[in-house]
């Protein structure tokens, strides 16, 4: 069974994978090239739907069909290998995608956590060879951030000023990071 850590808890993952039994009406996480071969069909799913990304697959493929997904898998398929992070900001700041996006694969380790939580991840696939609590405390493992990020992960404070307002000056108080009240 497959471990997610979502929003600083561990949880069993209740979402089904393609090419595993599922309900028809079951939380399903298929492949975008199998999305790609028979949208239609995906399309009319009864259940909740989800799309895994692979780490060549274009994010802007995915624009016109988010309205109707669920969650995005986003695949690391190498602790070193980046592309997954852009991909989480693309889908979260110029995509807009409000649903759960979650970060899958071997390269997803500990000492990533607070990165990928900072691009916009809220959920992480976790592997089976790391600590689960050791991995839910590497959210908290930084205070000061050095860059804009998202607001799933609180810190003290960023290193960072607001672009509009030109230099600061010396001694000035950084932004916080919290996300605005809705």
């Amino acid at each position: 069974m497959r471990r997610i850590l979502r929003q600083r808890e561990v949880v069993t993952d209740d979402w089904s994978h393609f090419g595993e039994d599922a309900a028809d009406s079951a939380a399903l996480i298929i492949p975008l090239a199998e999305l790609r071969k028979d949208p239609q069909r995906w399309w009319q799913w009864r259940g909740r739907l989800g799309v895994r990304l692979s780490s060549v697959d274009r994010v802007e493929e995915l624009a016109e069909l988010l309205p109707r997904l669920d969650l995005v898998a986003v695949e690391f398929p190498a602790a070193g290998d980046g592309r997954g992070y852009s991909t989480a900001r693309l889908l979260r700041e110029s995509l807009l995608f409000r649903g759960e996006l979650r970060a899958v694969g071997v390269g997803v380790r500990r000492d990533q956590v607070f990165l990928l939580a900072r691009c916009g991840f809220d959920a992480l696939e976790l592997p089976a060879d790391e600590d689960t609590e050791a991995m839910r405390r590497a959210l908290d493992r930084y205070d000061v951030a050095y860059q804009p990020g998202a607001p799933a992960v609180a810190v003290r404070r960023q290193r960072f000023y607001a672009a509009d307002s030109g230099p600061s000056p010396p001694g000035a108080s950084p932004l916080p990071l919290s996300a605005p009240a809705e």
